[in-house]
């Protein structure tokens, strides 16, 4: 997916979603194949929403309690 100035992405491609979160492309892969992150299939192509990504790091933030 070409990047444009000045609008906003909203899918990203496996291996623009790894470096948003931080994770391999192959960590990335395995989230989708178990279920813990959704896919976007546009022909051949998969992508990865924006706001799952969004998602999937709010229902993983935990608190630090001692």
């Amino acid at each position: 997916m070409k990047k444009q100035q000045g609008i906003n992405q909203r899918l990203y491609s496996i291996p623009e979603a790894a470096a948003y979160l931080g994770r391999s492309v192959c960590g990335v892969r395995e989230m989708i194949w178990d279920g813990k992150l959704r896919k976007v299939q546009w022909d051949r192509r998969i992508y990865v929403d924006k706001n799952d990504l969004d998602e999937l790091i709010e229902k993983n933030k935990q608190l630090f309690t001692d």
